[in-house]
């Protein structure tokens, strides 16, 4: 299957259709419960998010008091930031974020990625030029925040993996894993009334925790903490996600 660019992916019919108020990761709750915890681990200090999109999170983390920035890739998923909230109130530099600096480098007491975005960087050296440009933007004593699920890669016997990881009223999700290059492509197929379909695909690189804590190491970070979610559920060997915090020392 040809890879598609991240401009292909997060294009403008993307980005409006990207919102789902009150659903899924957009459910008040679950923004409540992330940015209550951002809140405390900015410790008073400013924030920046790495691939902020529309602003599902930063939006509301401003609204508890936080100084928020972002960097974004897509133009289009800005444009549609725009539509709630001007530059004033939430800079955002366009760019990559494992390479791009803003204002302020090096005074965040917060950088934060969340909802498995860092697994859109498709290799290794992305990944770990991620955690050196995070390190790059927080003063001594800031924190890095990833979330991020838990891979879990079936024994394959040669073959490729696939799992389905979610099945709803017209929706169905299966990831097909490489378990020799770390890759992975999500499939997701949404159904009409009329019973048509249409697929889609993103691709993804999948990261073990025990990699990322390398990857830390290597921006001179180090792990304060790992939970299975935003409220502080103990991390084990059945948790799907976790959410990891690093520290610059």
């Amino acid at each position: 299957m040809p890879r598609r660019t991240s401009n292909e992916i997060w294009n403008r019919a993307a980005a409006q259709s990207y919102d789902s108020p009150g659903e899924g990761m957009f459910d008040e709750q679950v923004l409540d419960r992330t940015t209550a915890r951002l809140q405390e681990l900015a410790d008073g200090g400013p924030a920046l998010e790495f691939a902020v999109g529309t602003g599902r999170v930063a939006i509301p983390l401003q609204r508890r008091g936080v100084s928020v920035s972002g960097i974004e890739w897509s133009p289009d998923m800005v444009d549609r930031l725009r539509e709630k909230v001007d530059e004033a109130t939430l800079p955002v530099t366009l760019g990559d974020m494992s390479t791009t600096r803003v204002d302020g480098a090096g005074e965040f007491g917060l950088v934060y990625l969340v909802y498995n975005t860092i697994a859109n960087l498709l290799t290794q050296e992305g990944q770990v030029e991620c955690f050196r440009n995070a390190a790059r933007h927080l003063r001594p004593g800031g924190r890095f925040v990833i979330e991020l699920w838990v891979p879990r890669p079936q024994s394959t016997h040669g073959a490729v993996a696939a799992e389905v990881f979610t099945v709803e009223d017209g929706y169905l999700g299966v990831d097909v894993m490489d378990p020799v290059t770390q890759q992975l492509v999500s499939h997701h197929v949404r159904f009409d009334d009329d019973g048509t379909a249409t697929v889609g695909f993103s691709p993804h690189r999948y990261v073990w925790p025990s990699e990322l804590d390398l990857m830390a190491r290597l921006a001179g970070l180090e792990l304060e903490t790992r939970h299975a979610d935003w409220e502080g559920t103990p991390f084990s060997h059945d948790s799907r996600g976790h959410v990891s915090v690093y520290r610059k020392p």
